[in-house]
């Protein structure tokens, strides 16, 4: 393994960067629509319309959440809607980007196909690197 630490977090770059700045501008658009509309809106309207900019930052936010955690023991991946933990032995292979996925796929003893959405091939160069140490890793524990 490299010199980097091989249980370091697995993190997209570009895509958590997107998602962080389209929750703050959602944020400011939104929320100075709300504080400085003019004509008819009432409080409740300018309300409504800036907890309608808070979910929806929630939700580009929970897109800048994506990761995928190493230990000893296994890997837990938080996606964007659930979060699963996987022992190194339930790992078959380590996909690869080939087949146009934007992100990660690992193929698992049960089967079922699992998306690490950490590692995302819009950051090229980075996660095939990123891809590589996954497949260190596993390699390393299945031995």
């Amino acid at each position: 393994m490299s010199s980097k630490d091989p249980y370091a977090v697995f993190r997209p770059r570009r895509g958590s960067l997107v998602a962080w700045g389209c929750a703050l501008a959602v944020l400011v658009v939104f929320g100075g629509l709300a504080a400085l509309a003019p004509g008819g809106w009432t409080l409740p309207d300018r309300l409504l319309l800036g907890f309608f900019a808070v979910v929806v930052a929630a939700g580009l936010l929970r897109f800048g959440l994506v990761r995928a955690v190493p230990s000893p023991e296994g890997l837990t991946v938080i996606n964007l809607v659930h979060r699963r933990e996987v022992e190194w032995a339930q790992i078959v292979r380590v996909g690869t980007f080939a087949a146009g996925s934007p992100w990660l796929v690992l193929e698992l003893s049960d089967t079922e196909e699992l998306s690490v959405m950490g590692i995302q091939r819009a950051d090229g160069e980075f996660a095939r690197g990123e891809a590589a140490r996954l497949a260190a890793l596993v390699e390393h524990h299945s031995r």
